[in-house]
């Protein structure tokens, strides 16, 4: 009992650990955020707010390019999910499905362009995207970040689609359904939850893309992490504005992951088994 009980101790003491060290760097973000702004760059910084102030929150209005970077982020985030996911869809399929060598080749090429550097692609896309005339535009980003996340979608959604019993689609198949009818009435509905996963990955993975919204962004479609990075410059950093836009951005994802955080560990432990 002693021997159990010091080993649960020890289990809790290294989670409280982990839990400090991922916590502690968005704690003190938001610390400083509700610091008046001469304390938030006070040399040495304090770890706690000597006097709460909500002062860098309310001069945000006196930004208009700030309100309109969180509205572009929104947009060009689900865009890109749209995009990847009815891209990786028809693939992840074809790949589960048919089990060909090309289909494992391309699985293996999907993983290798992932490993590339984004910024070794950055001169290149903004050409293509410049020649199609999508430069500080929607699509134009939308479709630079599906090019990280189309890869991304295509392996997770392989994974569930894998896991779907081929009965089920035989039984459809048998029914009249066609090889589409099949995927849209029956694999997709049952593959729902690593669908829904998968495009929160997607989106996520938009929402705090920098290098390529920064390449291909001015003033029309410019997103939040870029109109935040602009509050450093030259003549010094803004910390109190820096830290307050970042903790507004990031509260929406958070509330998001929490209320669908049941359905991320549906979605994850789907393809976990092959049925």
């Amino acid at each position: 009992m002693k021997s159990s009980l010091a080993e649960r101790a020890i289990l809790y003491a290294l989670v409280a650990i982990i839990l400090m060290v991922f916590v502690f760097p968005y704690g003190f973000l938001v610390s400083t955020s509700i610091k008046p702004p001469v304390d938030a760059l006070a040399i040495p910084p304090t770890l706690l707010p000597q006097r709460i102030s909500f002062d860098n929150y309310t001069i945000i209005g006196d930004f208009p390019v700030v309100q309109r970077s969180f509205g572009n982020s929104t947009i060009i985030a689900l865009l890109s999910t749209v995009i990847s996911i009815g891209l990786a869809i028809p693939a992840a399929y074809a790949i589960a499905r048919f089990a060909t060598w090309a289909g494992k080749l391309f699985l293996i090429a999907a993983l290798v362009t992932r490993l590339i550097p984004p910024v070794s692609v950055g001169i290149p896309l903004f050409a293509i995207m410049r020649s199609l005339g999508l430069i500080d535009t929607h699509l134009g980003v939308a479709l630079a970040h599906s090019t990280i996340s189309v890869p991304l979608a295509i392996w997770l959604l392989a994974s569930f689609m894998e896991s779907i019993p081929r009965a089920l689609e035989e039984a459809a198949r048998v029914d009249g359904c066609s090889r589409f009818g099949a995927l849209f009435r029956i694999i997709i509905p049952v593959a729902a939850g690593g669908i829904a996963v998968t495009a929160i990955f997607v989106f996520l993975a938009s929402w705090n893309e920098f290098l390529f919204s920064l390449l291909l962004s001015s003033t029309g479609v410019k997103t939040a992490p870029i109109a935040i990075a602009e509050f450093k410059s030259q003549y010094g950093i803004q910390w109190g504005t820096m830290t307050s836009l970042s903790v507004l951005y990031s509260f929406p994802v958070i509330i998001f992951s929490l209320l669908m955080q049941k359905r991320i560990l549906a979605g994850m432990t789907m393809g976990a088994v092959k049925g």
